[in-house]
This record gives C-alpha cells, sequence and structure tokens, in this order.
C-alpha cells in the first residue's frame, strides 16, 4: 500500500527534481547504513515526500554528499542527509515489516514470508526507539484488519485506520505543528488506502480478498457503466487530498514547496490516471474481439 505518493516529473524544472531525488537518496542511504541492503529494499516515495516535509518545516540543516550507490555505479549523485532521513527509514522498514506479515496472512505466499522474516529483527530495532508511535501503528493495523474481516463496511471506516497510522507517522513531535502534520498524514493516508483499493479491485474479486469496492465494481460490470464508478471514486478522492493540502497550506514552508506542491496536486493523480486509462484499453480490446467474434458468426 506504498509508492502512491510520487512526483509528476514532466512539471517539474530539473533543478527541483534533482531536488526531490537528494532527499530520496538520503532515505536509501539511511536505510543501507541503519538496515542493510535487505532495509534498503522497503524504500518508498511515500517517506520520501515525509522527509523533504520535515526538513523543511523544521528547518533543519542538510548534510550534502556525493556519493555512487549501487543502482547508479557509473556516477556520483547528490545525496541530502539529516535526522529525518534515519527517521523516514525506520518508518519505511516497519511498515514494510507489517506489508509482509498482512502479505503473509492473507496468501501464505513466498514473497511475505520472506519479507517478515527478513525484516522482524530490524523492525524490533524500531520498535525500541519509537515505541510509542508503534504501538499506534500497530493498533491501528490490528483494527483495519478486524475491520476488513467484518466483510464489506463504509470505505470511510476502512480508510480511517490507515489514515491514523499516516497521521501518527507525520507528527513528528508533539508541537504547534502536530495538528496539521497530523490532518496531512491522515488525510493522504486515506487517499491511499482507497487509491490501493480501486487499483486492486479486480485481482481482490478474482482472489476472493476484501476490497471495499466490491458491490460498486460489480454494479459496473452488470450495467457497463465503468464510468459512474470511475467518477465516484475520483469524488472520494478529491474529497481526500482537498482536506489534506488544506492542512499542508498552514504548513510554514519556503525550501521544498513547490516540489510538495507537485506532489499533493498532480503527482498522487498519476496512480489513478494510470489504473484507469490501461483500464478503458483492456475493455476497449474486450469489444473489438466481441465485435470481431460477431462478425465471424454471422459469415
Amino acid at each position: 500500500m506504498f509508492g502512491y505518493v510520487l512526483v509528476n516529473k514532466p512539471e517539474l524544472k530539473i533543478k527541483e527534481f534533482d531536488l526531490y531525488r537528494s532527499y530520496y537518496c538520503g532515505v536509501c542511504h539511511a536505510l543501507k547504513e541503519g538496515y542493510g541492503l535487505t532495509g534498503r529494499m522497503t524504500l518508498n516515495y511515500d517517506m520520501t515526500f515525509l522527509a523533504m516535509l520535515l526538513s523543511d518545516l523544521y528547518d533543519k540543516e542538510d548534510c550534502d554528499f556525493e556519493a555512487r550507490c549501487l543502482p547508479h555505479p557509473m556516477k556520483k549523485h547528490h545525496e541530502k542527509r539529516n535526522e529525518f532521513s534515519k527517521y523516514c527509514a525506520d518508518m519505511c522498514v516497519f511498515l514494510s515489516y507489517y506489508k509482509g506479515v498482512d502479505d503473509w496472512n492473507d496468501e501464505h505466499g513466498p514473497r511475505g514470508w520472506l519479507e517478515k522474516s527478513a525484516l522482524k529483527a530490524k523492525a524490533d530495532r524500531v520498535r525500541s526507539l519509537y515505541p510509542e508511535k508503534c504501538a499506534l501503528i500497530e493498533k491501528q493495523l490490528d483494527m483495519l484488519s478486524i475491520v476488513e474481516n467484518a466483510g464489506q463496511q463504509p470505505i470511510d471506516k476502512c480508510a480511517n485506520a490507515f489514515g491514523e497510522i499516516m497521521g501518527g507517522i507525520f507528527c513528528y513531535k508533539d508541537d504547534i505543528f502536530r495538528e496539521d502534520l497530523y490532518n496531512v498524514g491522515f488525510f493522504l493516508g486515506k487517499f491511499i488506502y482507497i487509491l490501493d483499493a480501486y487499483e486492486d479491485v479486480e485481482k481482490d474479486l478474482k482472489k476472493g480478498e476484501y476490497n471495499p469496492f466490491k458491490d460498486e465494481y460489480e454494479e459496473a460490470v452488470r450495467t457497463g457503466n465503468f464510468t459512474k464508478f470511475d467518477e465516484d471514486v475520483m469524488n472520494i478522492l478529491m474529497l481526500m487530498i482537498g482536506e489534506c493540502t488544506d492542512a499542508f497550506e498552514k504548513l510554514p514552508l519556503i525550501e521544498n514547496v513547490e516540489v510538495l506542491r507537485n506532489i499533493l496536486y498532480s503527482g498522487v493523480w498519476v496512480r489513478f490516471k494510470n489504473c484507469q486509462e490501461k483500464r478503458q484499453e483492456e475493455r476497449q480490446e474486450e469489444r473489438t474481439k466481441e465485435g470481431v467474434k460477431k462478425e465471424d458468426g454471422s459469415l
């Protein structure tokens, strides 16, 4: 349930994308330094967004480095590292561990088993660093599991649990920014949960797994009105990101604000649009095939 908080690269200036990449590489380095190669594999865009947000908000001086890495061995790249790089790296590991646990519980596949096994000791270390925050995450993950196992529940009830998780992670400390940071994380978390459910609805129905859009999607299949389904989901997502950006704009951000706005106002829609376009293409191909079969039958 990660990788939705993206930049929209074509709409960024070159220097803005380089700035974003420097924070991404900084979190990646913190993962390697703290958790090795296995930890580095938990890197995600969502925590890069948070690293940029916190670095700007708290005006923390960055340590700038030029370095090579395994994915880019031939050319040095710029990295920005600070205490938020490490914090976001810790959160990457902890969330990825529970993603592995969830995958194992749902499917009992090798990927989930490997992920949870490889990250368990690392997640225990993160828990010792942030006991209250990790307890909150675990509590809300349990709540999410209870709600999903209860069957078809209102989408908001399911999304709230993941929103609480992200809200807690975004609140780096208890200060005057806590409420706005919580709201940014909470509504962004709800957006991520809803978009993930939208993207996975066909796969989940085929596997018989829980998805909050089950009834709506089956109705769309029955009536052939997929446009209404897409529009209904988009309207919910717009409400969530609207609340998120309202809180975001209250924060006194300067240095990274244009990149962060690119993500919240444009980048977060990349996956939705890609999924929507892919489904439209697949439906068009199905209609074309059906038309060919009818023509063959008439001959």
